[in-house]
């Protein structure tokens, strides 16, 4: 009984309780958690609600920050205070989260990222890639290989993804008789589950930056970088998706509705269901090529190639100064001897300031980017400046969600909310559901709100101090962070409301509602196997190693056994 209890209290807490902590006294929010008890809940308890209620992210995280400054403010019963100075202090906080060096690098990242991407779709990178491979489809097997194939090499972006391989491959889809439906769940599935686990992506420098504050909460000091990576291997359903993918591909097996969608496509040649509306994607989009240009592949593959080797680079150098101009011999003896060995190399890159990197990375990428579309008269000098700041706009949104975020853990850290919780949850809850629990809470937020970022945000921050608190170990903590980001890109792969789904639907010119539901009835089956074969054995100390390859054949026997076969 106790156990149910301190699940449900969990099952409250993870929700409160994930925001990024930064900038705070340690000792003032313990005293605080005391004061307050509680009413600590409050600002997460806030964010969540509205979130739930309004689909509003950035409405929500800002109330939820002002909820918790207001509490702080108001001294005694003094309203007037509480509203003024919690406002001051709101605005303070956003500054602050802004004005840290780290920060600042992260959002320009992004900002940067997104002028890359828009410059390389405007130039018709993208789309000469994905013409090449449509060549290599010769049936409803292959077909549906080159779209999965194709959904993993653009993985720097997620929208690029499914408004790209969408109307690229459709027609080649369409003339092999694979439904539209299942050519939607393989784009929607190759989006965020690849953006979101890609070493360097619209995506990485935004959940990094929540790694990072969030280990700064329990007085980690450890490379955000480093510990992103090392949440890969425990992003289940990122990798079991996408393996799955290949399942019903090789198997040419199907069940539930997309069975019968890919039956009806096969054997009457309808793509579309009779009554469907299929959505179809705005080909005046910016992500579309500039026409009358002759597309190459070269215009994607040589800045997307830059900003791999620039980050990679950037990591060596960076890392290689920061440990040279340090105090400790013993690594500096290391790339004395052996500068280019694999240890010297996994220092180097674990000691250097990813946030500066990669904003250097996009940066670099960017000229390049410009310079080809400049020097190959695909636009002309302001023209192509334009498409880049329009790139940079594109991501505004992350750069907004992410400061509240941070504001929103400050608050959090000074309220002692991860205090409070870990006080009545540290003794209650069976370490090993943690990850399990997190990755559920995570998909019910993410769901219903339909954004795996703001879910992120929301749960990152609570959930790190409590996995310390339970088992103080390095693996557990990666273990329950890499549950938070994969169980948001769970319920937003799901959900009908969440962007990247639309614009998989609008890209495949797929009625939507059609590919909610025949998404759903594969993704929650794989979800479960996630948790099942994945979270909850990773919790009870099983290696990695042991784990996936379990995953794995658990994802091919599910659709070896329940899969019905469809002609090829």
């Amino acid at each position: 009984m106790r156990h149910w209890r301190g699940i449900f209290l969990l099952i409250v807490s993870v929700v409160l309780f994930c925001q990024p902590a930064f900038a705070a006294d340690s000792s003032l929010g313990a005293a605080n958690a005391e004061k307050f008890g509680m009413l600590t809940l409050i600002p997460p308890l806030v964010a969540i609600v509205l979130a739930f209620m309004t689909k509003n992210v950035i409405l929500s995280l800002l109330l939820g920050v002002f909820s918790g400054a207001f509490m702080l403010e108001t001294k005694g019963f003094n309203v007037y205070n509480g509203f003024v100075d919690g406002f001051l202090r709101l605005s303070n906080e956003i500054l602050s989260s802004l004005a840290d060096p780290w920060n600042a690098g992260i959002v320009l990242q992004c900002l940067a990222i997104g002028g890359l991407i828009a410059l390389v779709s405007k130039m018709g990178g993208a789309k000469a890639i994905a013409d090449a491979l449509a060549k290599k489809a010769k049936s409803p097997r292959s077909s549906q290989f080159v779209t999965w194939l194709l959904g993993l090499l653009i993985f720097f972006d997620d929208y690029a993804n499914s408004l790209t391989v969408g109307p690229i491959m459709r027609p080649v889809t369409d003339k092999m008789k694979v439904s539209r439906e299942k050519l939607a769940f393989v784009i929607d599935a190759t989006a965020a589950p690849i953006a979101g686990i890609a070493l360097i992506s619209t995506w990485v420098a935004y959940e990094v930056g929540l790694i990072r504050d969030g280990l700064q909460g329990i007085g980690y000091t450890m490379n955000a970088y480093g510990v992103f990576v090392e949440t890969i291997p425990y992003r289940f359903y990122n990798i079991l998706i996408l393996v799955f993918i290949l399942a019903t591909i090789w198997f040419m097996r199907e069940f539930g509705p997309m069975y019968t969608a890919e039956q009806r496509a096969r054997t009457t040649g309808k793509v579309l269901d009779d009554n469907a509306k299929p959505m179809v994607a705005d080909e005046a989009t910016d992500l579309q090529p500039v026409e009358g240009i002759e597309p190459s592949i070269w215009y994607a593959i040589i800045p997307i190639g830059t900003l791999i080797a620039a980050a990679f680079l950037g990591f060596y150098f960076n890392g290689y100064n920061s440990i040279m101009g340090g105090e400790d011999a013993a690594l500096k003896a290391i790339f004395d001897n052996s500068p280019m060995s694999f240890v010297a190399i996994r220092e180097a890159f674990g000691a250097s300031d990813a946030s500066v990197v990669l904003f250097q990375a996009a940066l670099v990428a960017g000229i390049v980017a410009l310079a080809i579309a400049i020097g190959k008269k695909i636009l002309k000098v302001d023209e192509a400046i334009s498409t880049w700041v329009q790139g940079v706009k594109s991501l505004n949104i992350t750069a907004v969600i992410l400061l509240l975020a941070w504001s929103l853990s400050g608050i959090i850290k000074e309220l002692g909310t991860a205090a409070y919780l870990v006080s009545i949850l540290s003794d209650s809850i069976p370490p090993f559901l943690l990850p399990s629990i997190i990755f559920i809470m995570g998909s019910i937020i993410s769901f219903a709100t339909g954004t795996s970022y703001g879910t992120m945000g929301i749960l990152m921050p609570l959930c790190i101090p409590l996995a310390y608190a339970l088992v103080p170990e390095q693996s557990y903590v990666i273990l329950n962070i890499g549950s938070v980001l994969t169980g948001a890109i769970f319920g937003d792969h799901c959900s009908p409301i969440s962007d990247t789904t639309i614009l998989s639907s609008m890209g495949s010119a797929c009625d939507h509602i059609d590919h909610t539901r025949t998404q759903l009835f594969y993704a929650v089956p794989v979800a479960i196997i996630s948790i099942v074969f994945g979270y909850i054995p990773a919790g009870l100390g099983m290696p990695v190693l042991i784990v996936i390859p379990i995953s794995i054949l658990a994802v091919l026997a599910t659709v070896r056994i329940f899969g019905k076969p469809v002609p090829n």
